[in-house]
């Protein structure tokens, strides 16, 4: 555990167990230097504690560089809620976690992530008022969506040598919230939409509403398109996947796509382009953390324009000194942190 502290630069771990709602919770703060830590709450299956552990502090660890890569004073957290064998009376069990967030009295801030909902911080937000995207406030994934579409137009301008999106065969790998969302735009661009998603109803969606084609899961990485975009749950592309692609570059909402900074090397070396993900899919945090404070949707929205310029002044560093933009990324992000 204090080997992935210490690897991963967090600072602090806090964990939570509570028998009568059956729930057990992860919070990671990483740098907490840089102001309060805002991350969202996972409500997932995992094979054990310490893969939960694991996945909290990475994704602690990569908020940190959405946050100081975006500009905003904060600092990178993340939650992670086990989701129990037996299914638990989900309001009482948000209402523990809430008062488990209430215990670092401001030191992290909540929000949705992947499996929980509005409704749930609905429920945290009885017991803390640190917590974000309730029903009052909105779901941050339709700014997610918006700002991983401006980087997929940055991408294409970079790789392809131009922003229109008309006829771009784009994969679409999961139809959540963000994915599912991610697809209107790009359809509204007349994008050509592959997608694929475990769960066969949300395909059918797209593919009544977008005119999308349908393939399989196990088959999408390496069905010929322009830009990938994985929106489902970390570590897709690793040693066993990335040499199916089939794609011109990477640019999609999943965090931790890659399962190591290897992954990322590989692909520069097969010409694919790589869009990071701590800043392509930071739209939401800008959304949840400027609407915390209390700012317009004017500022809002321009903020999550300039994902977009800022994936593309990455590129130009990669190109100019012959790195990966992933490498480029993370030594920006991690010279910002340490001056801040």
């Amino acid at each position: 555990m204090f080997a992935l502290l210490h690897g991963s630069r967090a600072e602090t771990l806090h964990l939570a167990c509570d028998p009568s709602t059956g729930l057990r919770a992860v919070i990671a703060i990483h740098h907490a230097r840089m102001g309060p830590a805002l991350g969202g709450c996972r409500y997932l299956t995992y094979v054990d504690e310490e893969s939960a552990i694991e996945d909290a502090i990475q994704l602690a660890r990569n908020m940190s560089y959405k946050a100081v890569l975006a500009g905003l004073p904060l600092s990178g957290g993340k939650a992670v809620i086990m989701r129990p064998v037996h299914q638990p009376d989900r309001a009482a069990l948000f209402e523990a976690f809430g008062r488990f967030v209430e215990t670092l009295q401001g030191r992290y801030i909540t929000a949705v992530d992947s499996g929980t909902c509005s409704a749930d911080m609905d429920r945290v937000a009885l017991h803390t008022r640190h917590v974000t995207s309730t029903s009052e406030e909105g779901d941050p994934s339709p700014h997610t969506a918006l700002g991983v579409f401006a980087g997929i137009r940055a991408t294409a301008m970079a790789r392809l040598g131009s922003d229109n999106l008309e006829g771009l065969r784009v994969g679409i790998q999961g139809l959540g919230h963000v994915g599912y969302a991610l697809a209107g735009h790009l359809h509204a661009a007349g994008a050509e939409l592959l997608v694929s998603d475990l769960d066969n109803r949300k395909v059918q969606r797209a593919m009544q509403a977008f005119n999308a084609h349908p393939v399989a899961c196990e088959t999408l990485l390496g069905t010929p398109c322009d830009i990938l975009a994985p929106c489902g749950l970390g570590k897709v592309l690793n040693c066993a996947t990335l040499m199916q692609l089939r794609c011109a570059a990477v640019a999609g909402a999943a965090n931790n796509p890659l399962s190591s900074l290897e992954m990322a090397d590989q692909l520069e070396r097969r010409g694919i382009l790589y869009a990071p993900d701590y800043i392509i899919n930071c739209g939401g945090l800008i959304k949840v953390a400027l609407q915390h404070r209390g700012d317009s949707a004017a500022t809002i929205a321009a903020h999550i324009s300039r994902i977009g310029l800022r994936l593309t002044e990455v590129y130009a560093h990669s190109q100019a000194h012959k790195r990966s933009p992933a490498r480029i990324a993370q030594a920006l992000a991690e010279h910002l942190l340490n001056v801040g």
